[in-house]
């Protein structure tokens, strides 16, 4: 249950079936565990659809409710003078 949480941290927001490769849970699993954390409210939750060589794939997209993941190291833009 933690590993699809430390995922979702991880990786800021990801589609169902890449939770499921990502911690070896069958994405059936996957379903139900998010299901339950979206009606708690932990987890944020949207349909999508995503084409593949021309073929709709409709999948939801989880993310973690209020979770800002940190900014990425390197140097920021700034203004320009």
């Amino acid at each position: 249950m933690t590993d699809v949480l430390q995922c979702l941290k991880k990786y800021g927001e990801r589609l169902d079936s890449e939770i499921a490769v990502e911690t070896g849970v069958p994405l059936e699993s996957v379903h139900q565990l998010m299901g339950s954390f979206a009606r708690s409210g932990a987890v944020i939750s949207c349909s999508v659809t995503r084409f593949r060589d021309g073929q709709p794939i409709e999948s939801q997209l989880y993310r973690v409710s209020g979770y800002v993941p940190p900014a990425a190291p390197g140097r920021k833009p700034g203004p320009k003078v």
